[in-house]
């Protein structure tokens, strides 16, 4: 949920690339953020420094820190206590000799801050995450018997506090004694990057791509000692060294950046055409081994979060209606009642764009448990949920740094109709609509169609209130659309079957009420249209999006039909629309209030 970043190595301009880097990271969402340096004015280690402040980067500098070759930085959504300065990480022991970033939650922190008041600890901060700088500090001074030993003892003294929290958490801390960053990870998301006479520590693969592509994911309960001239892996728990299971990031530099856009969102939602295209132009056999894997299963689970969960959705439309496949979808934080009934003939199939994504880990985790077999669509390769799975499937949207997913929904949707196709024995059928639908995409992103959403959004950017209807696959975007323009614009949006509108939300319906109409022409269209005019007659104002125009819709934004498929230009018409309210509104479109890209925490 928070951005780590850390950098050791030659360069004296330490704080500066960490700035950099935690830049790189604003996307994840924060409300503070911070930079510690170790500084080495005349060769002489003296206390850390540390600058931090509530509130965005900005334009913020770090001229004011001393030069030096270690240092790391944090951004942070608050947990455990408000958005202050004193708050923001790093944070310090009594000696300011240690620092600590960390992600998560340290459950049992109240009991460990107690214990340490009684040692004589003084605590600045109202957060969880001071007590394991001060722990540190303790068990230092327990392992270091004279000056010689304070190194080694350093990454002892982190293993030991470590091993005392309780809860998921990710923790990285340096200290003026060892010229390292030890890093330790259960839960939250830690990657270790290897540079020549430089070496990196994120909580995102991107944020390395400027410095390096080779990389070690660390898995729950590693320690990674990491200096200058190398990088050494340990079970946190044993003590016992662990071989690196290095990897190289496929993503590009130029991927991470927003070029010729204003927003990264902007951007992603201008790169689905091509992804989809693309997507459509591979040879169908990852789908067809995919496809068969999912049919030798005896029941299918599906589970996501968030955007992905709606994507999950959509797929059990597409695997009953083109597969004959039943499947049970389940959203992440409420499926824990379904694990007891899924059996080892069953599949776990687990959406995520991340692949940390907190409440899916923990499903997949107990799952894994009872011996099943995971399938995945993730976006990030070498995540926590790439690494679980026994059958990974990479989507290939590339990095995607607004925080309100776009292009990874869609990619996941593409490669979910291929595979429903593929267990049909219709993979090239799956292919020509995917094709269609690249086309159909391509219409909704060209300027004169931009120019009518962008003119939508001027009307509707005073509105409270938005109701969005579908039936069938029409629903799931719906679902997704309201999230969009609520998560980005703050307009409280609603994701409503078209056949339920009778079953309450027709009481909400008033003269000038903003309703959306998703009415492909399918065997649905003519219910639609009829649950619009109910709308309408209601004194609703109605945005139809369809293709065709009907005498109902006030104002009608027109969408080839292409099958099922049609799901993807329809939502982006909604991700379009949810944009421009945003800029209409003042708001930032890639940093939502609230908001992560990453959900890491329960």
């Amino acid at each position: 949920m928070c951005g780590i970043f850390g950098y050791i190595g030659q360069k004296k301009t330490a704080p500066q690339i960490v700035l950099e880097g935690l830049k790189t990271l604003e996307y994840r969402g924060y409300d503070s953020w911070g930079v510690a340096v170790v500084p080495k004015p005349n060769g002489v280690v003296h206390k850390i420094v540390v600058k931090k402040k509530a509130g965005k980067i900005g334009d913020a500098t770090v001229s004011d820190l001393p030069e030096g070759s270690l240092a790391f930085g944090h951004t942070r959504w608050a947990t455990h206590g408000g958005v202050t300065d004193k708050n923001a990480h790093p944070h310090l022991d009594c000696t300011k000799t240690i620092a600590v970033i960390h992600n998560g939650i340290v459950e049992n922190y109240e009991e460990i801050k107690q214990r340490l008041l009684k040692k004589g600890h003084t605590f600045v901060s109202e957060t969880d995450t001071e007590v394991i700088a001060h722990l540190v500090e303790e068990y230092l001074k327990r392992f270091t018997l004279s000056p010689r030993d304070a190194a080694p003892a350093f990454s002892k003294a982190v293993q030991a506090a470590f091993n005392e929290l309780d809860g998921l958490n990710a923790v990285i801390v340096i200290n003026t004694a060892a010229q390292e960053m030890v890093a330790v990870r259960n839960g939250s998301p830690l990657v270790v990057g290897y540079g020549h006479g430089e070496n990196y520590l994120a909580s995102d693969p991107a944020a390395l791509l400027p410095h390096t592509k080779q990389v070690h994911f660390l898995e729950d309960n590693e320690m990674a000692i990491v200096s200058t001239a190398d990088i050494h892996m340990f079970n946190a728990e044993t003590g016992e060294r662990i071989r690196p299971r290095k990897q190289r990031l496929t993503w590009t530099t130029q991927e991470a950046e927003k070029g010729q856009y204003p927003y990264f969102m902007l951007k992603e939602i201008h790169e689905q055409p091509g992804l989809i295209s693309e997507i459509a132009s591979e040879s169908p056999e990852q789908s067809i081994l995919t496809a068969k894997a999912l049919g030798k299963a005896s029941r299918v689970y599906l589970v996501g979060a968030g955007t992905s969960a709606h994507a999950a959705r959509a797929a059990s439309y597409f695997f009953s209606l083109v597969s004959g496949k039943l499947v049970n979808y389940g959203i992440a934080s409420e499926f824990d009642h379904r694990i007891s009934v899924i059996s080892k003939k069953d599949i776990l199939m687990a959406l995520s764009q991340s692949g940390e994504t907190m409440d899916l880990i923990e499903v997949v985790k107990k799952t894994k448990e009872k011996h099943i077999k995971i399938l995945s669509l993730v976006n990030v390769v070498g995540s926590t949920l790439w690494r679980m799975s026994d059958v990974p499937v990479a989507i290939g949207a590339g990095p995607e740094k607004g925080v309100a997913s776009t292009k990874a929904f869609t990619a996941k949707v593409a490669h979910i109709l291929m595979i429903a196709y593929a267990m049909a024995d219709k993979a090239a059928e799956g292919q020509r609509i995917l094709v269609a639908a690249a086309k159909a995409a391509k219409d909704v992103t060209t300027d004169a169609y931009t120019e009518r959403i962008k003119a939508l959004a001027k009307r509707l950017k005073g509105e409270e209130h938005m109701y969005i209807i579908g039936h069938g696959i029409s629903y799931c975007a719906a679902l997704e659309s309201a999230l969009k323009i609520k998560e980005i614009s703050y307009i409280h949006a609603e994701g409503i079957p078209a056949g339920e509108l009778k079953h309450g939300t027709l009481a909400l319906v008033t003269k000038g009420t903003v309703c959306m109409v998703f009415a492909p022409h399918d065997e649905h269209y003519q219910a639609t249209i009829a649950n619009a005019m109910e709308m309408k007659a209601r004194g609703g104002y109605i945005i139809g999006v369809s293709d065709k125009n009907d005498e109902v819709f006030d104002e009608f934004l027109p969408v080839d039909n292409v099958g099922l498929a049609t799901l993807i230009p329809n939502v982006m018409v909604a991700q379009l629309l949810a944009y421009y309210l945003t800029i209409e509104r003042g708001y930032d479109p890639d940093m939502p209030r609230n908001l992560a890209k990453s959900v890491t925490v329960k």
